[in-house]
């Protein structure tokens, strides 16, 4: 079976860090299936990478609803017949309120889009990259610098990220055997609609606000770009990816 390009699935492709790398995978030649809520939003990211390079096909859905996830990857199946690599972008926080004043449903929600949402993905990736012929494929989990250690208030969203670095370590062993190889990039402070607030002050671990440094969103897309590019003999099992001067290394 001769391939000569290869299929990529991004997880909240609507916006932010899912928008540059999805821009960016198309641009360099990645027939790429763009998943997020708002199929309006998923358009536009087709639109921003151009008629040149990869096919895009946009799929309204909610990664934390295994029914949902099945569809994506029926619909990826009949349009592109493979997949070579996913990244596990998808998430959501919770309001930053103290724990004691969070809601079971903040909770779950957050639970659903961050970690079960990559779980279901990867399996349903898993499923596929062993079937198929060349068989393999690569799998990329964004991890966060929430991964290492936490914002204030913000225990839902910083457990979920400790769990991926869990479930890579488990997907990485687990899929040895079907070469599929997995990875996390973990990303500190890239300015996107979310991360903007960044540069007008946030709370700090002793309790200040202030003003951190922030990177273009286009070195992660990069970074992304580099982890799918490797042959499958080779894998970044993590990187750190972080604006240089932020607040994360040592004590501030």
């Amino acid at each position: 079976m001769t391939q000569t390009r290869k299929v990529a699935l991004v997880t909240g492709a609507g916006s932010g860090i899912g928008r540059a790398v999805a821009v960016t995978l198309l641009k360099n030649g990645y027939d790429t299936v763009l998943a997020g809520r708002r199929f309006d939003a998923l358009q536009a990211t087709a639109q921003l990478a151009g008629t040149e390079g990869g096919t895009a096909l946009a799929v309204k859905t909610d990664v934390g609803d295994p029914a949902a996830v099945d569809a994506v990857f029926e619909q990826l199946k009949q349009r592109f017949g493979r997949l070579d690599v996913l990244f596990n972008n998808a998430g959501s926080g919770a309001p930053p309120v103290p724990l004691e004043e969070l809601t079971y449903a903040q909770w779950k929600g957050v639970v659903d889009a961050n970690l079960t949402g990559a779980f279901l993905c990867t399996q349903g990736a898993f499923r596929m990259m062993k079937a198929q012929d060349p068989r393999g494929g690569r799998i990329i989990n964004n991890g966060s610098i929430s991964a290492h250690a936490p914002r204030p208030n913000s225990a839902p969203y910083t457990s979920t990220k400790h769990a991926i670095t869990g479930l890579t370590k488990s997907c990485a062993l687990d899929g040895r055997k079907y070469d599929i190889a997995v990875g996390q990039i973990d990303i500190g402070n890239a300015l996107t609609d979310l991360a903007a607030k960044m540069t007008k002050g946030v709370p700090q671990a002793h309790g200040a606000i202030a003003v951190e440094p922030v990177m273009d969103v286009q070195h992660v897309a990069n970074a992304v770009l580099h982890m799918a590019s490797l042959p499958l003999e080779a894998n970044v099992l993590f990187m750190t990816v972080m604006a240089t001067k932020m607040p994360f290394v040592g004590r501030g």
